[in-house]
């Protein structure tokens, strides 16, 4: 049997390759419009190069270019080294290990929380120094600091300290002499004395107050406080010392700017520069000719020093 030409008498003993030798070429073999000469087949055998991906070229058609890929997109037809015979091995490189989250800035916050810290002690110090309740201090109007020939109005803050315990009164305690109609009362609420009791009917020509004290440890500059109330508008009086009349008459302003009649709600305090002696000494509160006495007195007391004038 020679190439080719096998003398095929069926399909199935026909070479079907016979058109690729001379002979069967010379005989008119042709190749197959199947695949292996089966009807239907999808492989046939086409010369090199001519196979193109994705479709099948017609015979008597030129073969279309096979498209190249767009840059960064990977080929479809595309198969690793690694997944061909005697191909690369496989390998994976590890992937990286993901950066640790850096914790939260401990060091920051604590000196956060120590600033927090060192101003609230600084508050709560300036509120304490603040705070102060003196009796010298608290209560007091806002008032620029009087000269000896100025009204005294309540004492500004900074008022010197005593040295020492100075003498204090209440006006209806009994260490104290009432003339001129001047008498005790304790209807009206608000008085600072110690019982809530103080001095009335001070309001007529010749009402007085009088109180002698000790204790004063050195002759000098002092301020004698009066506690007070008005009811809703000023008043004044007259102030003596050891016999000797003030030339400033005791200004009972109506600091606490209570309403007209309200004297529950005038309650307040003043104060007059004074010259003391050394130990004993007098002084006393009266209604004279041209004073405005409308107001209740309950305390009296003396201060070191001329307050609020650095004296």
């Amino acid at each position: 049997m020679t190439p080719g030409d096998n003398g095929a008498s069926t399909p199935e003993d026909d070479d079907p390759f016979g058109y690729l030798y001379a002979d069967g070429q010379a005989r008119g073999a042709q190749p197959p419009s199947g695949g292996y000469g089966y009807p239907n087949s999808v492989s046939r055998v086409r010369t090199v190069g001519e196979r193109q991906y994705g479709q099948q070229p017609q015979y008597g058609q030129q073969p279309v270019p096979q498209q190249q890929g767009v840059y960064g997109q990977p080929n479809a037809h595309y198969q690793a080294p690694e997944t061909l015979p005697g191909g690369a091995p496989a390998s994976r490189q590890p992937a990286p290990p993901a950066p640790g989250r850096r914790g939260p800035n401990t060091k920051g916050l604590l000196i956060g929380a120590i600033a927090v810290v060192a101003a609230v002690v600084i508050g709560i110090g300036v509120a304490m120094i603040n705070g102060n309740s003196d009796d010298d201090k608290s209560g007091d109007e806002a008032n620029t600091p009087p000269t000896q020939s100025q009204s005294h109005g309540p004492s500004p803050s900074g008022s010197p300290s005593a040295s020492g315990e100075l003498p204090k009164a209440d006006a209806a305690g009994d260490s104290l002499q009432r003339s001129g109609g001047a008498a005790v009362a304790s209807d009206v609420k608000g008085a600072q004395s110690s019982d809530g009791r103080y001095v009335t009917g001070f309001n007529q020509q010749g009402a007085a107050i009088t109180w002698t004290f000790d204790g004063i440890p050195e002759a000098g500059k002092y301020s004698v406080y009066v506690g007070y109330s008005v009811p809703g508008k000023d008043g004044s009086a007259t102030l003596t010392v050891n016999n000797t009349p003030s030339t400033t008459p005791v200004k009972l302003k109506n600091w606490a700017g209570a309403a007209g009649g309200d004297y529950e709600k005038g309650w307040t305090k003043t104060y007059n520069y004074v010259q003391l002696n050394k130990g004993a000494n007098t002084v006393s509160i009266s209604c004279g000719p041209g004073n405005q006495c409308d107001a209740l007195i309950d305390r009296l007391w003396v201060v070191k020093g001329w307050v609020g004038s650095g004296g």
